[in-house]
């Protein structure tokens, strides 16, 4: 039995992983420490176990566990990551093993989600997942139940500590359905309100720390919590921007994405991931410095067709060229742009793509309608915008932006520039 400590400071952890051939684990490791980093421990050890099945029982083998034990006692660390699912049985039996606290890769997501989340929606969809999650592990896990104390993998939202009573976990997974129901049906309707309004929608989506929040910032001044760190934002933030051709824009940000994202995480958040869905135009913004972008980028092409986003069109965004050390490697055409946030870079080829690729929901056009057509302006400027009206010995001179129903109409008017 191990004794729990308070953390003050960041506990000295330990990563460990059995590679069946499942996944890349070196690869998965290193997102690992990035994962436990941000939950503010402090990775002084890894080890990697190569076998063709997990056991039962530990997940690592006899022998390595041993080794793991003794690693753990040189490095004085007390607590031990397992970068996959554990039961609630494996826990305890590597627990007993060990000496100290052990927890899993799901375990450690939720734990810093539950720290990030800032609005209602975003904590019930967090507390719903965590405790969707532990609810089967409790079973087995018997004893170490009364050690959990505090610290990564018991904290819920906020300052809250995490049930560890079945009945009362079963009867708040009932809670959180029937209030986040309830939200979804607002966020439904705010949705249809939009499309009745013909408000255009830009869903901002990518694997999580490729700089979505940042990119939201510099568009728009919002002023969401941009931070070099995995998951720095959870909850949906949109904002409306204008376009290059008068048409106004709202871009929403979404959490990001990772490997092996925990299903029942990717099922609380669904009703925010459905804002994807319901967009005009998806901006998949990608890291251009990082080795490991084309499979992050293949990692939100999966759930955004599981999404049924398939027909929606997308552009790529090259984001963080100021860090890529071969930004040349990748070639800009209608629906890729290359682009830097954080130093502004590249916004105005990125504003001139969405406004390609968005439906023709409006157009900008000069025009010139006689005295005896004046209602015409009227009913551009309701459905539309007009930017400027000038009055001249032929009729009004407008620029204006012409909702799509009135187009053909307006284009007996239409003047070319001089």
């Amino acid at each position: 039995m191990y004794e729990n400590k308070t953390e003050d400071k960041p506990v000295r952890t330990v990563l460990a992983c059995v590679d069946t051939g499942e996944f890349d684990a070196e690869v998965s490791i290193a997102e690992l420490a990035e994962l436990a980093a941000t939950a503010d421990a402090e990775v002084v050890g890894e080890l990697i176990q190569r076998r063709p099945t997990y056991d039962p029982a530990t997940c690592m083998g006899a022998g390595r566990l041993e080794e793991l034990r003794e690693q753990l006692e040189a490095l004085e660390a007390e607590l031990v990551i397992f970068d996959h699912e554990l039961t609630g049985v494996q826990v305890r039996n590597i627990e007993d093993i060990l000496g100290v606290r052990v927890i899993d890769r799901t375990t450690l997501i939720l734990d810093i989600f539950a720290q990030r989340a800032r609005t209602k929606e975003g904590k019930l969809q967090v507390e719903l997942a965590q405790q969707k999650y532990r609810l089967p592990r409790l079973t087995g896990m018997g004893t170490a139940l009364s050690r959990l104390g505090g610290g990564i993998g018991t904290r819920g939202p906020g300052e809250t500590k995490l049930e560890t009573d079945k009945r009362h976990i079963r009867r708040r997974i009932s809670a959180l359905e029937d209030e986040l129901e309830e939200l979804k049906k607002h966020r439904s309707f705010s949705r249809s309100r939009r499309r009745k309004d013909g408000v255009l929608c830009a869903a901002i989506v990518g694997y999580t720390n490729v700089g979505k929040s940042t990119l939201l910032n510099a568009l728009t001044d919002a002023g969401v919590l941009a931070e070099n760190k995995l998951f720095a934002t959870l909850d949906i933030t949109s904002r409306s921007i204008e376009l290059p051709d008068g048409r106004s824009v709202m871009l929403i940000d979404t959490v990001g994405l990772i490997r092996r994202l925990p299903h029942d995480l990717v099922e609380a958040f669904k009703s925010t991931l459905e804002e994807a869905a319901a967009a005009d135009i998806i901006l998949n913004v990608q890291d251009l410095s990082s080795p490991e972008r084309e499979q992050q980028a293949e990692v939100t092409r999966k759930l955004l067709s599981e999404l049924g986003c398939d027909g929606i069109p997308k552009i790529n965004v090259m984001n963080k060229s100021d860090a890529a050390l071969n930004p040349d490697t990748v070639f800009e055409d209608d629906t890729t742009v290359i682009i830097s946030a954080k130093h502004g870079g590249g916004f105005d080829k990125l504003l001139d793509a969405i406004v390609r690729n968005l439906p023709e929901t409006a157009k900008r056009m000069k025009l010139m309608i006689p005295y005896d057509r004046t209602s015409l302006i009227g009913r551009i400027r309701a459905a539309g915008k007009v930017f400027t009206e000038e009055y001249t010995g032929s009729g009004t001179l407008i620029d204006a932006l012409v909702d799509v129903k009135l187009i053909k109409e307006a284009q007996g008017f239409a003047v070319e520039d001089n």
